[in-house]
């Protein structure tokens, strides 16, 4: 079907599978309104999912039956849906219900399958590397398994395989997504909007380094640092010696997963305590650190004995910039304070379609504010609402933004089904001193000061010329009242020695005491 796409030759026979799959689940016409029909040699009729077909039942199963297309092909696509799983900002509930709910088949392989891999990145055997190993794997997912194994000095730990062949057939995916991304942007105005090959990109660089275990050994390494702080939050311990690209080995840690609040208490955990120390968690990495768990779900977290939280596979971690946690804080703070104005100030600031007229964010903020204003503040709910209002208002929120509120909502939700009570305003209430003080203390940091205090000195060094020329002027002048532009001036430029002189020696003040 796609043979007319220029495409290397090694991708062809992943081309043809996609087109297949495709057939299979009658999503031609779905793949024309993308723009991959007409020219592509795709050979397309309306099928199902097309024309009448697409009325009634066909049209209401279509977001399904794309669901299970994806899922057939494999984890590269699977990860794509649930990135789009993410975007109410672009795609109606239904899309998203359906995205929501893939999962990636992952057949447990047997282990004489992965020795020859796990021997070269240990070194020797597994049974010779550690007191004990099992070859049987505790679980399996889309890029590797896990098995249980001990080492020498008695430490528990599992043992993270890469699956053979994933890399290059990943690889393969992402190449054939570019280019139909590119196709599908270049001809159709509505694809366009949703910018794909930024979305692909996104995607590429998630897998890989996903697919890269040192990334997600590193990325433990260092939340454990940023979380050090909230003793009753473990990050397992990556044991270097034996972990690279293909494998990795980290303690093993036994708990209860967050799903269930009578199974938690039969271990003896609190599921009321487990959910304020996760709304503490989750704002400390999203607002504070600037480093989170892009994938806070009930498999990657476990509660322990002590009412104490673990985060597990790590491969996934967001970034936050200080700019985007000052926006995404003054965004909540102003939907609390039931202020409209601030809300749709921040819509502006953030959207990426374009100018939208003012008039028309107002009106959607007050909407927002009217329901989510007042009251216990359930994000889910919240934005259940506010990307539908972006979507009827052709707003289109940067991916960065987009993974801030899918691990917000995401750990809140998991937190409300083990405590219905939990309210995240709450816990934004009690942090918000330690937030406001954090990004004080950013700012106060000795570099930035440093670099103000050289911009206070180049000004301070300019302003002597610029009173010398106000001067001159005003004593040239043979009517100075009239010259009010220059008068205010010559007032300005004392106000500005006046500023940097102070704010010089208070800079000079904090550098010495950080």
């Amino acid at each position: 079907m796609f043979k007319s796409i220029a495409v290397a030759a090694r991708d062809r026979g992943r081309m043809a599978e996609v087109s297949a799959v495709i057939v299979r689940f009658g999503l031609e016409a779905l793949a024309m309104r993308l723009g991959l029909g007409p020219g592509l040699g795709l050979g397309l009729g309306p099928g199902r999912g097309g024309g009448a077909a697409d009325e009634g039942v066909e049209a209401r199963d279509l977001p399904a039956r794309t669901r299970a297309a994806l899922e057939a092909l494999g984890p590269t696509y699977v990860k794509l849906g649930q990135i789009l799983a993410t975007r109410r900002d672009l795609l109606p509930d239904p899309w998203i219900a359906a995205f929501e709910q893939l999962q990636s088949d992952a057949p447990r392989i047997p282990f004489a399958m992965l020795r020859g891999d796990v021997e070269a990145a240990l070194g020797g055997p597994p049974e010779s590397v550690f007191a004990h190993f099992d070859p049987e794997p505790l679980a399996a997912a889309s890029i590797a398994q896990v098995h249980r194994a001990r080492l020498e000095d008695g430490t528990e730990v599992v043992v993270k395989i890469r699956r053979p062949g994933i890399r290059a057939r990943m690889e393969a995916d992402l190449r054939l997504m570019r280019h139909l991304a590119a196709i599908a942007e270049a001809r159709s105005a509505a694809v366009r909007r949703m910018r794909p090959a930024a979305m692909i990109e996104e995607l590429g660089r998630e897998i890989l380094a996903e697919l890269d275990f040192t990334g997600e050994g590193r990325n433990a390494d260092l939340l454990r640092a940023d979380l050090a702080a909230l003793e009753r939050v473990t990050v397992p311990r990556i044991h270097w010696q034996w972990t690279g690209e293909q494998v990795l080995v980290m303690d093993y840690v036994e708990g209860v997963p967050p799903r269930d609040p009578a199974a938690l208490r039969a271990a003896g955990i609190d599921p009321a305590r487990i959910a304020a120390l996760g709304a503490q968690l989750v704002l400390e990495m999203v607002l504070v650190s600037g480093r989170f768990h892009a994938d806070p779900h009930p498999g990657n977290l476990l509660c322990l004995p002590g009412d104490g939280l673990a985060l597990l596979d790590l491969g996934s971690v967001g970034y936050v910039s200080p700019r985007r946690q000052h926006e995404f804080l003054t965004f909540i703070l102003a939907l609390r304070s039931g202020d409209p104005g601030g809300v749709a100030d921040m819509l502006a600031a953030w959207s990426q379609s374009g100018e939208v007229p003012r008039e028309r964010l107002l009106a959607a903020s007050e909407r927002l504010v009217a329901r989510h204003g007042t009251g216990s503040l359930v994000l889910s709910a919240m934005v259940a609402d506010f990307f539908p209002l972006l979507r009827q208002q052709g707003l289109v929120l940067p991916p960065d933004l987009v993974l801030i509120f899918k691990a917000m909502v995401t750990m809140d939700g998991v937190l409300s089904g083990i405590a219905p009570d939990f309210d995240l305003s709450e816990a934004l209430e009690r942090m918000r001193g330690k937030l406001v003080a954090s990004r004080l203390q950013r700012l106060a940091a000795p570099d930035r000061l440093e670099a103000a205090l050289l911009e206070l000195s180049r000004v301070a060094e300019e302003v002597p010329r610029f009173l010398r020329a106000a001067s001159a002027r005003l004593e040239a002048s043979p009517q100075p009242a009239r010259d009010e532009g220059t008068a205010g001036a010559v007032k300005l430029a004392g106000w500005l020695v006046g500023g940097a002189v102070v704010l010089h020696a208070a800079a000079d003040l904090l550098i010495h005491w950080t």
